[in-house]
């Protein structure tokens, strides 16, 4: 049974939760190197116990298990209720059937899911296209983007209070 006491955070994995090293190539499990962004362990421990926490990724390289076995690796997997890929949904981010099929699983509402991840287009502005909530990981620059539908963090510790925030 998922925990859903205040709904589902969708996190993109390279980037996001873990560093995607672009001179690896194939399955990230497979990398001579894995890493956990500054901050996940702690972030996905605190927001564990009361969300509902997934993976929602554009990886072409990796499925579910694959997926679940590089987390594993960084000390994530033990915080991850779901993995939603390419290979697992048959679709990708931005396109709204992607969004539509993690909440025809899930079976909740918009209203009930944040998506967080470090593309602005693909992972903000495609799941505020279908009415999800969104936080914008942005470690790389001091830009910030905010509206009703979306707001920006520099580090993944600001997390709790950005949802706060649309609270």
């Amino acid at each position: 049974m998922l925990r859903k006491i205040q709904g589902c955070i969708l996190f993109d994995w390279g980037n996001t939760l873990m560093r995607d090293f672009i001179q690896f190539s194939g399955p990230m499990n497979d990398w001579p190197r894995v890493e956990a962004i500054p901050g996940a362990v702690d972030v996905l421990a605190a927001l564990y116990p009361n969300w509902t926490l997934a993976i929602a990724t554009n990886a072409a390289d990796s499925d579910e298990t694959e997926i679940r076995a590089a987390l594993r690796r960084a000390d994530l997997d033990q915080f991850i209720d779901r993995i939603y890929c390419f290979k697992n949904t048959g679709q990708r981010k931005p396109e709204p059937e992607f969004f539509q099929y993690i909440l025809n699983d899930l079976k909740i509402s918009t209203e009930e899911v944040f998506m967080v991840g470090d593309s602005f287009e693909i992972d903000v502005l495609g799941a505020n296209r279908l009415g999800l909530r969104a936080v914008w990981f942005n470690e790389r620059s001091h830009d910030v983007r905010e509206n009703g539908m979306h707001c920006t963090i520099h580090g993944l510790g600001e997390l709790p209070d950005a949802l706060h925030g649309f609270a």
